[in-house]
């Protein structure tokens, strides 16, 4: 068997421009950038405003918290580390990201250092470009530094972090109890502090999800079968995706489909904009009664296409 070997190529060949290249392709792309942080960014836009400044990438995490990313493909420098303080501070971001292709060892001490703080979760990761052999040109990010794993969960300190855990269990326990005259389908589940909760589909790799954040909230279905099994994954999405017009017409409007490229998973979702944890605690039987709602009506869609899997 011959087995390739890894060689870099210049980031200038690969995104000849930082803003107009590597940060769109970010933006498109901020899987690339989950996967290795181990967090779940959303929504990412490219060029928001920050006072009178522009920032290269604004998202949101899991809980809906700001997220800044600030580029630089060359090494570190004091001008992009001020960049990535004013931003952070002026869009009240819970973390921030700082991208480099080489990070200078006075950096990443500062960054080290920023991290003490746990009010934000400061990340610097470094960016290379690799080949095998002919293939196209691939990212490569490594994290040089990043927070604490708590601090990481959303830039938080340990009480806020328990505070949210306690709010979150609290909500899904009231939405599992008002579940529970409408659908068996999360009967086993008990409530979570997560900001999701998930349900077999009774087809293996395939499950239901409640998702809720601080304002918004949606019901999915999640395809992973595993490392390894990226093929079988896609192939299972592409079998409901076949059926796309007959389970968006019994749900009943248009789904969100997500093939998640780069990553070893698919989706599909409904979002519910306007319903979530942090929103006034009387309006939660509203929310959880819209979830709920959306999550009987959205099995039941994907009721027969699932069983057509197991054939």
């Amino acid at each position: 068997m011959t087995v390739g070997r890894i060689e870099r190529v210049p980031l200038r060949e690969v995104w000849k421009h930082e803003a107009l290249d590597f940060t769109k392709w970010l933006e498109q792309n901020i899987d690339a950038l989950n996967e290795e942080l181990h967090r779940t960014f959303a929504s990412a836009e490219r060029e928001q405003n920050a006072g009178d400044f522009s920032v290269d990438i604004v998202a949101e995490d899991e809980s809906g918290n700001v997220v800044i990313i600030e580029n630089q493909l060359e090494k570190s420098d004091h001008d992009h580390l001020g960049k990535l303080i004013t931003y952070t501070a002026t869009l009240q971001a819970k973390t921030a990201v700082w991208i480099v292709s080489d990070p200078r060892p006075e950096h990443v001490q500062a960054v080290s250092w920023l991290n003490e703080c746990d009010a934000v979760a400061f990340y610097l990761v470094k960016v290379e470009a690799v080949r095998i052999g002919d293939s196209e040109p691939a990212p490569l990010l490594t994290v040089i530094v990043g927070p604490p794993e708590e601090a990481a969960r959303g830039g938080t300190s340990k009480r806020e972090l328990a505070e949210r855990h306690l709010i979150r269990r609290r909500f899904w326990t009231q939405l599992l109890d008002r579940a529970r005259g409408k659908t068996k389908l999360f009967a086993g589940v008990g409530p979570s502090h997560e900001a999701s909760i998930s349900a077999g589909a009774g087809v293996s790799g395939l499950s239901y999800n409640y998702v809720v954040m601080q304002h918004d909230a949606r019901v999915g279905l999640y395809i992973d079968l595993g490392k390894g099994s990226e093929k079988e994954t896609e192939a299972r999405y592409d079998a409901l995706l076949a059926s796309r017009e007959q389970v968006e017409a019994a749900f009943g409007c248009p789904l969100v489909w997500q093939r998640l490229e780069g990553k070893r998973a698919c989706r599909i979702k409904h979002d519910l904009p306007g319903a979530g944890y942090k929103d006034a605690e009387e309006r939660w039987p509203e929310i959880q009664d819209r979830m709920i709602d959306a999550m009987v009506r959205f099995e039941a869609a994907f009721r027969p296409h699932i069983a057509k899997l197991k054939e």
